[in-house]
C-alpha cells in the first residue's frame, strides 16, 4: 500500500505567502503519513508532583533566578505560574540600553550592538509531574495570559523592538529542564524572519489587498476549530505535521487576546498538542507564537496577523535546508490534516 501511494503522488515545490519560503514536498522520502512515530517519547514519566533538585518545582524557588511576577499575584506560596529571570539569559536586562559598539574597521561596516535584552522563564505549572496539555483551557489561558502581561511589561521599554514566546518540549526541543516551562525574549531588534514574514505578508496585501493569512483556503487542511480559532496543517507546512492556530478574526498583536480569547484558545491548544502526543507518540516539539512588532505603524496592522506554530520534531534539518532554507517534508499537509483530524479527542 505505501508503494502505491509513493507510485501514486510525484514531488511538488509549494511557496507560503506568508513566510515566503518554498517547501519541498517528496513522498517518495516517507511512510505512510499514518506511520509517523517519534521513537523514544519525550514524555515526563515521573509520578512525583515534586522532584528533588528541581528549581521549578513548589517549594524549591529559592534555586531559581529572580521572581518578576506570579499568578495569584499576592504573596501566597500556593502560586500556579511563576515568571521568573532566566539564570542563563542569551541577552542582559542589566545593561542600559543597545547601545552600538564601534565598528572594528577590519568588518566592512558589519553592525555591532551591545547585547542588551530580556529573557525569563515561565513555569506553566508547580507540579513536575504535570505538561501543559495536562492542564485545563482555563488554566492554560492563565499560561497565555501571563504571556500576553510580560509581553506589555517589556513593550513599555521603548528600546524593545520585538518580543518571542516560545516553548521547547524534550531535550531534543532544547529543553535543557522536563518541568513544564516556556520562555520569553525580549529584542531590542526585530530579527530577520520576522522581518522576512512581514515584508511577504505586506506584498500579498498590496497585490491582493487582503491578509494572505485571513486568505488562507482551509478546506483539506483544517484539523478543529473552535469559536475564536482554527487550526490548520499549512499549506507549505515546513516540517511534518506542523500545526497553525491562527485567529479567526484579523489580529495583529497577541497582546491584545481578551480572557474569552484566551480560555477559547487554551482549549484548542490543548486539544492539538494532545493529538499529536497521541499520533505521534508524544514526540518532542516547539511552539511559536508569531505576533506583530512592537512598533508597527497602522498601515502595517492590516496585513500583519499573529498565529501560534507547534513543529514536532519529527525530521532532521540537514545539510540542503541549511544551504538553501528550502525544506524538504515527507507528508503532504493535506494528509497529515487528515490523520490528526481523525485521532479521536483524547479525554
Amino acid at each position: 500500500m505505501a508503494s502505491e501511494q509513493k507510485q501514486g503522488r510525484s514531488p511538488e515545490l509549494r511557496k507560503d505567502w506568508v513566510t515566503n519560503r518554498w517547501v519541498i514536498f517528496s513522498p517518495a522520502r516517507a511512510k505512510r503519513p499514518s506511520d509517523f512515530k517519534y521513537k523514544s517519547p519525550a514524555t515526563n514519566t515521573t509520578a512525583d508532583q515534586i522532584q528533588d533538585g528541581c528549581p521549578f518545582c513548589l517549594g524549591h524557588e529559592h534555586l531559581c533566578a529572580p521572581e518578576i511576577f506570579r499568578v495569584p499575584t499576592s504573596s501566597d506560596p500556593d502560586w500556579k505560574i511563576r515568571v521568573i529571570q532566566n539564570l542563563y539569559p542569551a541577552l542582559d536586562r542589566t545593561l542600559n540600553d543597545p547601545i552600538a559598539v564601534a565598528p572594528n574597521p577590519n568588518l566592512n561596516g558589519v553592525e555591532v550592538l551591545g547585547g542588551f535584552g530580556f529573557h525569563d522563564v515561565v513555569i506553566e505549572t508547580p507540579f513536575h509531574s504535570l505538561q501543559l496539555s495536562d492542564l485545563s483551557s482555563q488554566q492554560i489561558s492563565e499560561v497565555l495570559f501571563a504571556y500576553k502581561n510580560r509581553i506589555l511589561q517589556l513593550a513599555a521599554h521603548s528600546s524593545i523592538h520585538y518580543v518571542q514566546v516560545f516553548k521547547n518540549h524534550g531535550a531534543s526541543a532544547g529543553a535543557s529542564l522536563s518541568h513544564s516551562h516556556s520562555q520569553i525574549i525580549g529584542l531590542p531588534i526585530v530579527p530577520p524572519n520576522v522581518s522576512a514574514r512581514n515584508d511577504s505578508m505586506k506584498q500579498y496585501f498590496n497585490e491582493t489587498g487582503k491578509c494572505s493569512v485571513c486568505e488562507i483556503q482551509v478546506k483539506e487542511l483544517l484539523i478543529d476549530e473552535s469559536t475564536h480559532f482554527i487550526s490548520i496543517v499549512p499549506f507549505a507546512a515546513t516540517f511534518p505535521f506542523e500545526i497553525w492556530i491562527i485567529p479567526r478574526d484579523h489580529s495583529s498583536h497577541f497582546h491584545q487576546l481578551d480572557e474569552a480569547e484566551a480560555v477559547d484558545l487554551g482549549g484548542l491548544l490543548k486539544l492539538m498538542l494532545r493529538k499529536m502526543a497521541s499520533q505521534l507518540n508524544n514526540p518532542p516539539f516547539n511552539f511559536m507564537i508569531h505576533t506583530s512588532p512592537l512598533r508597527v505603524t497602522d498601515p502595517q496592522l492590516p496585513y500583519i496577523h499573529w498565529f501560534l506554530q507547534i513543529i514536532p520534531q519529527l525530521t532532521v534539518v540537514a545539510g540542503f535546508e541549511m544551504a538553501t532554507g528550502c525544506y524538504i517534508n515527507p507528508v503532504f499537509p493535506e494528509d497529515a490534516a487528515k490523520v490528526l483530524r481523525e485521532v479521536p479527542n483524547p479525554e
